[in-house]
């Protein structure tokens, strides 16, 4: 009479649903008896009288029981496709639950998948979006293997959430936007004529990009695209234009509000007159700071190195070298990327890299160029687990690694697929305004299949560090052996990813990942299944990428010359940092000179880091140990450090990001 629901509830028994249930089965596989669904609905109906006597039994006991009457009674197949049906059925609950809960949680606070979320009404609504197509995608979209390995925790699929809606990010061709004007929604933007007005249509733009896409936002050759509207121009007109462009990128919100654009500007090649102006007073107006001094967040400037052009004292623009290490050893940007190493020399001056690393260059379905072309979507697999399930048999791993990537690929194709039947009405400023390489060809219910063709879907590793302490007992900065197996595990995944190029032909490549949400998703899954492993599980997060562990004692040099190595193989991107006590701004010899070693080791992008506090009370910036200012006692204080690539302050680094941040020494 009485049946037991999941969530406690007694309610009346209807048999009626076992029967509709069997036929759904059978009808599966080509079975329409409807009258030997209903016999064998009494079949069940005995055994749940004999087994329970009259008690009142729940749901899953009558699924069991289904199960073992369809298999009794001869019907595999029918009973095949119920397990099927009630394991799809299972997901769906499951995801429902995930859903509610994590609606819970962000009610509460934002989580802090990324540090520039902000904790307002909007973040919270795109967040409990965000959950929404999470669960939607895992549960009805994505291939019951794929969804496993990423529920598990084998590998980590990024920005899920926007699986089917939008791609990764965009190297921005600003010029092209500048000279011909834009239409981003109510009107045609005709281009502009002044510094002032060139400044704010890039951050208009840089906005309007951001709200078609979930990834970063970047600008390759800022400095020659600004250049044209600079010319003849008085130099405090432009540091003013400058200055009102950063104060833009660190106040406009996208994202339905819940966050300012990831952007990031390539400047320091372009050796004329006015594009030097663009460099200089760009330079000059972050050094100052916002409004009352505070250090910028955005944009992430990157100045991109090269001999013959600033590397060097004859060099036309190396004074512009020299102040970009001034401001760097002031406020943490400018990063430096290196032209000349030795797998971007071969691209000449096209080379751009974005703020968290991405580097898009080579193109298996068109020109290799860097405007107009981003990254698709990356996912990411799980070394440490990997390592840790081998038991140091290296053979078990490389085949476990094989097969996983091999896994990935397949998923990144799945969502390519998924992403190529979006039109360009579905990103009206990114595809329908001409910003990605040859979107401008297409009509506005066109697809976009033929257009992010260009871009690159990427694996991305986490956790080699840990991966070399579970297969040898140290990490590659403890030990020489360490270091060749961790060059020849990446080399390894490399070469995988080279021939998923040519399987798939599309422009498959190998990340350095950013793990900034994730830190710390893997490493607390793999604690619970395999325990506390010293080295390896032991702390809240996975070393980022082929990074040396940021609680290792090092010299600069030396952790430069062990990371250098493996830049040539991550082509998707890559960045090293070496980490300083305290603003080095009193000794920028020994920081050029660093550089210039991180140049001569065939690094391709890197940067300095040091803490960064601000006292919004009086102003104060410093290094600040205490809770309150040396200066006015105020205990209002902001502080701020790079975090995968990105800077942000510190009340937005998730628990992972924070036990990391507390671990890092300074590298001497």
């Amino acid at each position: 009479m009485k049946i037991k629901k999941r969530d406690g509830r007694e309610v009346s028994f209807d048999e009626n649903k076992i029967t509709e249930a069997i036929f759904k089965a059978a009808k599966a596989v080509g079975g329409a008896d409807k009258q030997l669904a209903m016999e064998l609905t009494l079949d069940v109906l005995r055994f749940l009288k004999q087994e329970y006597n009259g008690g009142t039994f729940g749901v899953e006991e009558v699924q069991d029981a289904v199960e073992k009457i369809l298999i009794e009674k001869g019907h595999a197949k029918t009973a095949k496709a119920y397990i099927l049906y009630r394991d799809k059925r299972t997901r769906m609950r499951d995801g429902q639950s995930y859903l509610m809960d994590a609606v819970a949680e962000i009610l509460v606070e934002t989580n802090r998948e990324n540090a520039n979320i902000s904790n307002s009404p909007s973040a919270k609504m795109l967040q409990i979006a965000s959950a929404a197509s999470k669960s939607y995608y895992l549960n009805r979209l994505l291939p019951e293997h794929m969804a496993n390995a990423h529920i598990k925790g084998d590998i980590h699929i990024h920005d899920l959430d926007f699986y089917g809606t939008t791609l990764t990010c965009v190297q921005i061709p600003l010029g092209k936007l500048l000279k011909d004007g834009f239409n981003n929604g109510h009107g045609y933007i005709r281009p502009p004529k002044r510094p002032a007005s060139a400044a704010a249509l890039a951050a208009i733009i840089l906005q309007s990009s951001q709200n078609d896409m979930h990834g970063g936002q970047s600008f390759a050759f800022f400095d020659s695209d600004m250049a044209p509207f600079m010319e003849g121009i008085k130099e405090e007109e432009v540091y003013q234009a400058m200055e009102a462009f950063i104060y833009n990128l660190n106040s406009m919100h996208s994202r339905a509000g819940a966050q300012v654009p990831f952007s990031s500007l390539n400047i320091g090649t372009d050796t004329t007159p006015a594009g030097r102006r663009v460099t200089k007073n760009l330079l000059l107006a972050y050094e100052k700071g916002l409004g009352h001094g505070e250090n910028p967040i955005f944009p992430n400037i990157i100045f991109r190195v090269k001999e013959g052009i600033n590397f060097n004292k004859k060099d036309p623009n190396y004074d512009l070298f020299k102040l970009a290490i001034r401001v760097a050893s002031q406020r943490l940007n400018p990063t430096f990327s290196f032209m000349d190493a030795s797998f971007n020399k071969p691209y000449g001056d096209q080379i751009g890299y974005m703020g968290c690393r991405t580097r898009v260059m080579s193109n298996k379905c068109g020109p290799e160029v860097t405007d107009g072309r981003g990254n698709l979507s990356f996912t990411t697999v799980n070394l440490p687990r990997l390592a840790i399930q081998a038991e140091r048999n290296l053979m078990k791993f490389y085949q476990s690694l094989s097969d996983l990537i091999d896994l990935t690929c397949e998923q990144l194709f799945h969502r390519y697929q998924v992403q190529g039947k979006l039109r360009v009405k579905d990103m009206p400023f990114l595809m329908g305004q001409g910003l990605y390489l040859d979107s401008d060809k297409l009509a506005p219910n066109d697809t976009i299949a033929d257009v992010i063709k260009h871009g690159t879907l990427s694996v991305g590793f986490i956790g080699l560090a840990e991966a070399l302490i579970a297969l040898t007992g140290y990490h590659h900065g403890e030990g020489e052996e360490s270091q060749i197996l961790g060059e020849e595990i990446v080399a390894f995944m490399r070469n995988k990813v080279d021939k998923a190029t040519d399987k798939y032909m599309l422009n498959y490549t190998l990340l350095a990942t950013p793990a900034e949400g994730l830190a710390g998703r893997f490493v607390k899954m793999d604690c619970r299944e395999y325990g506390l492993i010293p080295g390896v599980t032991d702390k809240e997060y996975y070393t980022n990428s082929f990074h040396i562990p940021v609680n290792y004692s090092i010299s600069v040099y030396d952790k430069i010359k062990i990371e250098a190595i493996y830049h040539k193989y991550t082509n998707a991107g890559h960045i090293s940092y070496v980490e300083f006590t305290a603003p080095p701004v009193n000794n920028l010899k020994a920081v050029e000179d660093v550089i210039r070693y991180m140049q001569q080791c065939d690094m391709g992008y890197a940067g300095i880091n040091f803490p960064v506090d601000f006292c919004e009370g009086c102003g104060y910036l410093g290094v600040i140990g205490g809770d309150t200012c040396p200066v006015c006692s105020m205990s209002d204080i902001k502080r701020v450090r790079r975090i995968t690539g990105y800077l942000s302050t510190i009340e937005r680094f998730n628990d992972a990001k924070h036990e990391e941040l507390e671990q890092r020494v300074a590298h001497l």
